[in-house]
C-alpha cells in the first residue's frame, strides 16, 4: 500500500458511511489538532462512533493543508498484545514493506518525522484506532513515539483513556434525541421500509423515537435496530426492547457482514468485546449491578436535567452487590470462588466506568453509577448463568436490592423533618427508578409487605416525582397483595388505606376517600356501637391511629367543609408527636393550618398558621417551610392582606420551582388565583376606579385558571376538584368574569388552557416570567391571543402591511416618501406594540380582512435583481 493510499484510508469509510451530528466534538478535536495537543483520545463505549468521528475529523482536517495522516487499526491484535506487537502493527500500517535493513522502530520514526527546508519540525498525524484491548502496549508505544518524533500528533480511539501525562480526552456521547431519529430514518430507507413522517403516520415517528431511547441513542444499536425492518415491522422491533428478561436485542441476527467489524455485527458482540477485557471480579460486579434500574446517558446538547437524577450511589452498590465477609470462601472443593469484597467495590466501579461499561452520573455533591439498558440486559443474562439448583442469583440479588431501598425509605421518613431534607431530596430523586424497581420486586418475590412499606413512604414523603395516580396504583397493588399473607400486616394496611384515601381526596375522588375511611374505622374499632355512630362526635377521641385521623380531618375539611376538621387534625398532630413521628406531625399541622384558614375564625387561622410556620422554620426542612408559607399565604388571603399573600406566594413558588416540587408548585398556582381575586375584591370595595389595573389582575386570574385546568393532562396534580379548593377557585373565576365580561373572560381562559400541560409554562406565568404576548407565534396560546393590530396608528399599519409583504425599510421609505429614520422608528414602534421580535411575525397578526392587501403589496415589492442592476459591477 502506498503512503498516499495509507494517508487517505480513513476517507474511504467517510465516503461510504453516514455521519450525523457531533458538531461540538468535531470543533473541539479540530481545534486540538490545529493547536499544540500531542495526544487526543476519543473515548466511549463500543460502537458509539469513535472511529467514524475520527474519520470525519481527519476528512475535514485534510482540507486545511497537506499534513500526512497515517492510520493504524489495532482491532486485529490479540488481547493484551505488548508494545512490541503494537509497534510491529504500526510499522506495517505506516511503512509497509521495508527492505532497508532498518529496525521496525527506526522505520516507523523515520516515516513519521518531517522537517522543512530549515530543519523545523512539521506536523504528522497518526491515528491509533481501537486501543482498549492492548492498552498497556499501545500506551507504551504512544509515549515513546511522542518523545521521539517532536512534530507528531496522535489521535487515539479507545473505550478508556490511554493514561499519558498530557493526554486530551474527548468523551464521545450518544447522539441527541433528534440526531438519533435522523440516523434511524436514514438506515430505515436502506431496508426499503422508510419511516413516514405525516400526521396520519405520527405513530411511526413516535415508535422510532422510542426505539432510539431504548437503545440509548447509540449509533451502532440504531443501525442494528433499523436493519431489523427488513425482517419485521416497526412495532415488533419496539416490542423486542423491553429492557427486562423478555428483551430480545441480544438475539438479534447479525448485521452487515461486509464492511463492518466482526465485533460490531450484533449488540452482544459489541458489549462482549469490552466485557471480556475485564477480570472476573469486574465481570461479577457488572452482572450483579443488573438488579438496579437501567440508567441512561445523554448528549450534552439535549440539556436533559433529569440525566443528573439517576443511578445508584456507592453505598447502595456495596450493600447489594458485595459479598458478606466469609473467611475461607476463597476456595471451595479446590476451585477458586470469585467474590466481590465491599472495600473493592469503589475501585472496581471506577475501572468499569473507565472502560465505558458503567455510566457515571456526576453532580456537584455526588457520584452515582448505572448500566445502560443494553448493557443491563447483557449483564442480566450473565447473572442468570451463575444460578445453580441451590441458589437463584438474580432472585437473591433482587431481594437484597428490595430490602435496601425499603430500609432507605423508612429511614428517610424518620429523618425528613430536619436539616437533612436537602440530602434526602437529592437521594430520592436519583433513587426513584430503583425504588419503583424494588416495589415491582416485592410483588414478584412474594414479599409485598416490603413493597407496601415503600409505597406508603412515597406518599408520606414529598419526593416530588411520580404522579398521584402512579403512587396510588403502586400502593393499591401492594396492599392487595398483602391480603394473601398470614398473618396480615394489619397496622401497615390501615396506614396504607388512610394514605390511599388522602390521595383520592387530592384527586377529587371523594367517594373513594369516604370508602377508605370507612374501611379504616371498621378495621380499628371493635365496638359495634362506636362503629355505627363514629361520625357523630368528631371532637371525641375514639382511638383511631394518627394516619386515619389525618384522613378523617382532611375529608371533613375538603369534602364536607366542616370546621370540626380543625379539632380532628389537631388530634392527629398530637398523636404523631407522641409517636416521635416528626414528619407526620408536620403534615398534620399543615392540614390543621389549612382547615383553620378555610373554615376557622380569623384569629384561629392566623394563630395556627403562625405556629405552623414557626415550627417549620425551626426544623430547617425546606419542604415544610415552603408548604407552611403557602398555608400562610392562604390565611393572609382570607383574613389578612392578599397583596402580601401574592408576594409571599410568588417567592415560595420560585423556591419550589428550584426544588422541583411539582405538587407544591401546582397548589401555589391555585393560591395565586385566590389571592388575585381577593385583591380585586378588596380594590373594588375600597372604591378603585383604575379599570386597567383591575382588568390586568382579572386577566391573570383567568389565564391561570385555564392553565391550572390543563395540569390534569400533565403531571396529574390538580387541586381544582378538591372541595374547599374548588369553592375558592369558583369564587375567583366569578370575580374575574365580572371584571372582564363574558367575551374577554372566555378568550383569556382559552389562552391559559392552551399552555403546555407540563406545569412549567403555567408556573412561569404565575411567577411573572412568561407573558402570553411573548410566546412564539406558533404557540397554541399565542394563536388565540387577540390581535393588537388596532393599537397601531394608521401610518404604522401601512408600514406594517408593507413589511409583512417583504418590503425592506429603505424600500418602504422610498414608497412612502419618508426618511429612513422615520421608517426605522415606525418599525420599532410596531415591534413594541405587537410584542414581536421579527418582521416574519407580523403576518400572523394582520387582520383577515387585510391579508389581500399584503398579497398585493408582495406582488409590487421591488426585486433584488432590479436593485442589483443599478449597481456598477466591480472592475
Amino acid at each position: 500500500m502506498s503512503a498516499t493510499r495509507r494517508r487517505h484510508a480513513g476517507d474511504l469509510m467517510a465516503a461510504t458511511g453516514d455521519f450525523v451530528g457531533r458538531g461540538p466534538q468535531l470543533d473541539k478535536i479540530s481545534t486540538l489538532l490545529l493547536g499544540s495537543a500531542r495526544l487526543v483520545t476519543l473515548i466511549g463505549s463500543g460502537g458509539i462512533g469513535k472511529t467514524r468521528l475520527a474519520t470525519e475529523v481527519l476528512r475535514r482536517f485534510g482540507k486545511a493543508g497537506p499534513t500526512p495522516v497515517y492510520w493504524v487499526r489495532l482491532a486485529r491484535l490479540a488481547n493484551g498484545s505488548d508494545a512490541s506487537a503494537v509497534m510491529d502493527e504500526a510499522a506495517q500500517s505506516v511503512v509497509g514493506a521495508d527492505f532497508s535493513g532498518r529496525s521496525g522502530w527506526d522505520a516507523l520514526v523515520d516515516a513519521l518525522t518531517r522537517t522543512d527546508a530549515v530543519g523545523r519540525n512539521l506536523q504528522t498525524v497518526l491515528v491509533m484506532d481501537n486501543c482498549e484491548h492492548v492498552l498497556a502496549g499501545a500506551g507504551q508505544l504512544i509515549a515513546e513515539l511522542l518523545e521521539a518524533v517532536p512534530g507528531l500528533t496522535i489521535l487515539a480511539t479507545s473505550c478508556e483513556a490511554i493514561g499519558w501525562v498530557d493526554e486530551h480526552v474527548v468523551v464521545v456521547p450518544p447522539l441527541t434525541q433528534q440526531q438519533a431519529l435522523t440516523l434511524f430514518r436514514q438506515r430505515a430507507v436502506l431496508t426499503d421500509h422508510p419511516i413516514i413522517d405525516t400526521d396520519t403516520h405520527a405513530d411511526q415517528t413516535a415508535m422510532a423515537g422510542l426505539i432510539c431511547r431504548h437503545v440509548h441513542n447509540h449509533p451502532l444499536y440504531i443501525r442494528l435496530a433499523a436493519a431489523r425492518l427488513s425482517r419485521q415491522p416497526l412495532a415488533m422491533v419496539l416490542s423486542e426492547l423491553s429492557g427486562e428478561a423478555t428483551d430480545k436485542r441480544m438475539r438479534w441476527s447479525h448485521g452487515p457482514r461486509v464492511g463492518a467489524e466482526p465485533r460490531h455485527q450484533g449488540v452482544r458482540d459489541v458489549i462482549a468485546w469490552s466485557y471480556d477485557l475485564c477480570r472476573d471480579e469486574k465481570q461479577l460486579l457488572l452482572n450483579r449491578m443488573s438488579v438496579f434500574a437501567a440508567g441512561y446517558d445523554t448528549n450534552p446538547e439535549d440539556d436533559i436535567t433529569s440525566a443528573r437524577n439517576v443511578g445508584a450511589d456507592l453505598e447502595a452498590i456495596e450493600v447489594v452487590c458485595a459479598d458478606d465477609p466469609a473467611p475461607g470462601r476463597d476456595r471451595v472443593d479446590g476451585e477458586t470462588v470469585v467474590s466481590v469484597a465491599t472495600e473493592d467495590v469503589e475501585g472496581l466501579l471506577e475501572s468499569l466506568a473507565d472502560k465505558s461499561l458503567v455510566t457515571r452520573h456526576i453532580t456537584p455533591t455526588a457520584v452515582r453509577y448505572s448500566l445502560l439498558e443494553s448493557i443491563r440486559v447483557f449483564a442480566q443474562q450473565r447473572l442468570e448463568e451463575r444460578s445453580t439448583d441451590e441458589v437463584d442469583e438474580p432472585a437473591r440479588l433482587a431481594q437484597r436490592h428490595l430490602r435496601y431501598y425499603r430500609d432507605k425509605v423508612v429511614a428517610a421518613q424518620l429523618n425528613w423533618f430536619s436539616f437533612a431534607e436537602p440530602d434526602l431530596l437529592d437521594w430520592a430523586r436519583a433513587a426513584w427508578d430503583n425504588i419503583v424497581t424494588a416495589i415491582e420486586t416485592s410483588l414478584t418475590s412474594g414479599m409485598p409487605a416490603l413493597g407496601l412499606e415503600i409505597s406508603t413512604g412515597l406518599i408520606a414523603l414529598p419526593i416530588y416525582k411520580g404522579s398521584p395516580r402512579e403512587i396510588r396504583r403502586w400502593t393499591e397493588r401492594t396492599l392487595q397483595a398483602t391480603r394473601t399473607l398470614t398473618p396480615e400486616p394489619d397496622e401497615l394496611q390501615i396506614a396504607a388505606m388512610a394514605l390511599i384515601g388522602w390521595l383520592a381526596l387530592l384527586q377529587g375522588r371523594n367517594d373513594d376517600a369516604e370508602r377508605m375511611l370507612e374501611e379504616c374505622v371498621a378495621a380499628c374499632i371493635d365496638d359495634p356501637k362506636i362503629r355505627q355512630n363514629w361520625r357523630q362526635a368528631p371532637e371525641a377521641d375514639i382511638g383511631l391511629p394518627a394516619p386515619v385521623e389525618v384522613l378523617w380531618g382532611v375529608e371533613l375539611m375538603a369534602a364536607h367543609r366542616d370546621p370540626s376538621a380543625i379539632t380532628v387534625l389537631a388530634r392527629a398532630r398530637e398523636k404523631f408527636h407522641a409517636l416521635g413521628d416528626h414528619g407526620g406531625e408536620s403534615r398534620s399541622e399543615w392540614h390543621e393550618a389549612l382547615a383553620a384558614s378555610f373554615l376557622g375564625s380569623a384569629q384561629q387561622a392566623l394563630e395556627i398558621n403562625r405556629r405552623d410556620l414557626d415550627h417549620a422554620t425551626a426544623s430547617g426542612d425546606r419542604w415544610a417551610i415552603s408548604w407552611a408559607e403557602m398555608a400562610w399565604a392562604i390565611a393572609l388571603t382570607k383574613h389578612g392582606d392578599p397583596i402580601e399573600a401574592l408576594a409571599l406566594g410568588r417567592a415560595t413558588m420560585a423556591r419550589q420551582e428550584a426544588a422541583g416540587d411539582h405538587w407544591g408548585a401546582a397548589l401555589a398556582v391555585f393560591i395565586r388565583i385566590w389571592s388575585l381575586a381577593q385583591a380585586i375584591t378588596n380594590s373594588i370595595a375600597a372604591g378603585s376606579t383604575d379599570q386597567a389595573e383591575l382588568e390586568a389582575l382579572a386577566t391573570e386570574t383567568t389565564q391561570l385558571a385555564g392553565g391550572a385546568k390543563a395540569l390534569r393532562a400533565g403531571p396529574g396534580v390538580y387541586f381544582g376538584d378538591l372541595g374547599v379548593y374548588a369553592d375558592e377557585t369558583k369564587k375567583a373565576i366569578d370575580v374575574a368574569r365580572r371584571v372582564l365580561g363574558p367575551e374577554a373572560f372566555a378568550a383569556a381562559y382559552r389562552q391559559g388552557s392552551l399552555l403546555r400541560p407540563d406545569l412549567r409554562e403555567v408556573q412561569r406565568l404565575a411567577l411573572g416570567t412568561l407573558s402570553m404576548d411573548r410566546l412564539a407565534m406558533d404557540h397554541p396560546a399565542r394563536k388565540h391571543t387577540p390581535s393588537r393590530w388596532g393599537e397601531l396608528s394608521a401610518a404604522e399599519q401601512q408600514v406594517a402591511t408593507l413589511a409583512a409583504a417583504g418590503w425592506t425599510n429603505s424600500a418602504i421609505a422610498a414608497r412612502r416618501g419618508n426618511s429612513g429614520r422615520t421608517v426605522d422608528a415606525q418599525m420599532a414602534a410596531i415591534f413594541q406594540k405587537l410584542t414581536i421580535s421579527s418582521r416574519e411575525d407580523i403576518i400572523e397578526l394582520v387582520p383577515r380582512d387585510q391579508i389581500d392587501e399584503v398579497r398585493k403589496e408582495a406582488a409590487r415589492r421591488p426585486r433584488r435583481t432590479a436593485q442589483r442592476s443599478r449597481t456598477p459591477r466591480p472592475r
